[in-house]
């Protein structure tokens, strides 16, 4: 049973972490784009967004893919997807199809998925337990960690989150 669990985390962590990746480079390759559209959203310093959402994403991807640190990556997924369902989903419902907005499933789902690595820990075919570090980091600690994802989801909104008119 231990590899079939195994198994299962490796998909789970190269899934979301090949999603995460694929959005960093996207935006890393589409700079004033990316910058328009964070603008757009009422971010201010879209620069500084660009630069943070496109590395934190590559950053992310990279670090559940490999299974390294992978707690922390989870982090960084609840904390991109907190920002997300903030700024972008949370007006549109729960479907993502509810066009011409999105809903909110995806961003869900995404913060699901990296809750349950935070808990559940990288498992056994992961650079975190070849480097011996996959006890220190899952499990009740790896909850802390994730918790401090949507802390630092709403640090970031505080201090740089500006909309025009959030709708409400």
């Amino acid at each position: 049973m231990p590899d079939t669990i195994d198994a299962a985390l490796l998909i789970l962590r190269v899934a979301l972490g090949a999603v995460l990746l694929a959005h960093g480079l996207k935006h890393l390759r589409n700079r004033e784009k990316t910058m328009r559209w964070t603008a757009s959203m009422g971010f201010s310093n879209p620069g500084l967004q660009w630069f943070f959402m496109s590395f934190a994403e590559i950053g992310v991807g990279l670090s559940l893919i490999l299974g390294l640190l992978t707690s922390v990556g989870a982090a960084g997924l609840i904390s991109l997807m907190t920002v997300a369902f903030w700024t972008v989903h949370r007006h549109a419902g729960f479907w993502i199809t509810a066009r011409p907005e999105e809903g909110w499933e995806y961003v869900f789902v995404l913060a699901a998925g990296a809750g349950a690595l935070a808990l559940l820990g990288p498992g056994e075919w992961s650079l975190d337990h070849a480097l011996g570090i996959a006890d220190a980091l899952d499990g009740g600690v790896g909850a802390i960690v994730a918790a401090a994802g949507v802390v630092a989801a709403a640090a970031q909104l505080a201090v740089f989150y500006r909309p025009a008119n959030d709708g409400e």
